[in-house]
């Protein structure tokens, strides 16, 4: 999830890329962990329930998913 999220990506296109097709689940079991553990932030935080609202990758994300991409190399 957060290698499609490099780009600003909306609700709609992160579960289409994942085949997931029940927002509200998608939003509790997928987009809330990671926005909690500061791995994703929403374009536009003050309204979560935006029609604009897209999702976009951390710095804290962009750590964890080169290392996760390291080592997956490295096998």
């Amino acid at each position: 999830m957060l290698h499609n999220c490099i780009e600003s990506q909306s609700i709609t296109d992160l579960m289409a890329i994942a085949g997931r097709t029940n927002r509200t689940k998608f939003r509790d079991q997928v987009l809330r962990p990671l926005l909690e553990e500061g791995l994703l932030v929403m374009t536009v935080p003050d309204k979560p329930t935006s029609s604009i609202q897209k999702y976009r990758i951390t710095d804290k994300g962009k750590s964890i998913l080169s290392k996760l991409t390291k080592k997956a190399t490295n096998r």
